[in-house]
């Protein structure tokens, strides 16, 4: 087991145990407590490899409530992030979509916009100090170049440049468009029209509602809508290399929501919409663009509403009768995360100890043995060999955490076989845990081989 103590950020552990107490995925320090996931990150990391070079990728993150499916998510955007590129992450919902005909498909858009990050700007919000960071950038290059900051060879020089990127934009589907509205922000920025950069900005961002407004405002022919969201998606990933950034990793998390439509055409025209997606990704034609889909076991594989009941998805996205024999493949398009092992469980409960203790200044009031015992309270429960998740874990074990900090006179032993622990889904009577058939030898809580 590691001894060495693990610094972190005290801003970033009070929003790290904050979250994790509420039950809800952090959105940084998620590296901190990653346990038993490697292989899964792996596997989107090599995809990011092949986006670094101009190719696309999809993978389906299928995983029960619980699971760790978003935080697999949000571990993985940090990693992206730090390897030079740029993310979006949004949760779909009922005014979130792919596909609709009252603005869920553009509310996605708008709320992946709004998430955008970059490694200067790792919590979103980045789509301003993109484009500026690109045309100071520019501009250094043009000074290095040994022109006169006031010359007109200046401005001439970086507005060639901006119209080699803008250019090659307009080849695209709807790139006429984005290519206008990146040449306008251009020459406000320039001038110092800040009205006018706001108006771009807007219209990047999906913000626009009326093609007249745009018109008014920027001579745009066009907006973002439902119907073509997705294509500026794929131009941003275009844009995006364009100007030095490795590629667009997109995640899109809670797709469950998709499978709780009730009409079934409207569910369908969603499901039409991944399709899409997927056959982009397969056959190339998304440039530098990784869409990451998060979703349960029942949204993947219900014959009636999941994406197993639309033909041509259920084709591409099935298991082969190798696959069924238990065997993982993390090659395919669809990662399926299994249930973390005893000592990766232990392991987590150790990590989150000492991150506790170092937040508040204290030592740890557990011991190995106290952290033994909580972890088979919460096995003991019945179906808890493939029911139990790290999210019921986590709640409890930081619950615990905390009666200690505030109870001097509380022991963890008490807590646990007392029966002050409440277990999130379901209480389990000491004496029936003991009494369930348990045996010393049943769990594994050696973590000596788990990577901190």
């Amino acid at each position: 087991m590691e001894n060495n103590e693990i610094k972190v950020p005290k801003r970033i552990l009070s929003s790290l145990l904050t979250s994790l107490a509420a039950g809800v995925v952090p959105r940084s320090g998620a590296p901190y407590i990653a346990i038993g996931r490697k292989e899964e990150v792996d596997a989107v990391l090599d995809d990011l490899e092949i986006i670094s070079e101009g190719g696309a990728g999809m993978r389906f993150i299928i995983g029960k409530y619980g699971s760790g499916k978003s935080f697999l998510l949000q571990l993985i955007r940090g990693y992206a992030i730090e390897r030079g590129f740029v993310t979006a992450d949004a949760d779909l919902s009922p005014e979130r979509r792919f596909s609709g005909t009252k603005g869920t498909g553009r509310a996605t858009f708008c709320e992946l916009i709004k998430n955008l990050a970059c490694k200067s700007s790792p919590d979103g919000g980045a789509l301003r100090l993109i484009i500026t960071k690109w045309l100071s950038s520019l501009q250094t290059e043009a000074v290095s170049a040994g022109l006169d900051f006031d010359a007109p060879e200046f401005r001439a020089y970086v507005g060639k440049r901006v119209f080699e990127v803008t250019g090659s934009l307009e080849s695209q589907v709807n790139g006429f468009d984005f290519a206008l509205v990146i040449k306008r922000f251009y020459d406000a920025y320039i001038s110092g029209d800040e009205n006018t950069v706001s108006d771009c900005l807007r219209w990047l961002r999906g913000e626009f509602t009326t093609k007249t407004e745009a018109k008014n405002a920027l001579g745009a022919l066009s907006v973002i809508d439902d119907d073509n969201w997705y294509n500026y998606i794929k131009l941003y990933a275009v844009f995006f290399r364009k100007i030095g950034y490795k590629g667009f990793a997109v995640m899109i998390d809670e797709c469950v929501n998709l499978y709780k439509i009730p009409n079934r055409i409207s569910r369908e025209n969603n499901y039409e919409k991944i399709l899409t997606m997927y056959n982009d990704a397969m056959q190339n034609k998304a440039e530098g663009l990784e869409m990451l889909l998060g979703g349960t076991p029942q949204f993947l594989e219900d014959g009636r509403r999941g994406l197993y009941s639309y033909e041509a998805l259920k084709s591409r996205l099935y298991d082969s009768r190798f696959a069924e024999s238990g065997y993982k493949n993390l090659i395919g398009p669809v990662i399926r995360l299994r249930r973390l092992s005893d000592s990766e469980l232990y392991a987590l409960t150790v990590r989150l100890t000492r991150l506790h203790a170092q937040y508040y200044g204290t030592a740890p009031r557990i011991t190995d043995e106290e952290q033994e015992e909580f972890l088979k309270l919460c096995l003991n429960r019945a179906g808890a060999d493939t029911m139990i998740t790290p999210r019921e874990i986590i709640r409890d074990y930081v619950s615990l955490l905390n009666i200690l900090l505030q109870n001097p006179d509380a022991t963890a032993s008490s807590l646990i076989n007392g029966g002050a622990v409440k277990l999130t889904h379901a209480e389990t009577d000491p004496d029936e845990a003991v009494n369930s058939g348990y045996d010393s030898g049943k769990y594994d809580f050696n973590s000596e081989d788990i990577q901190f």
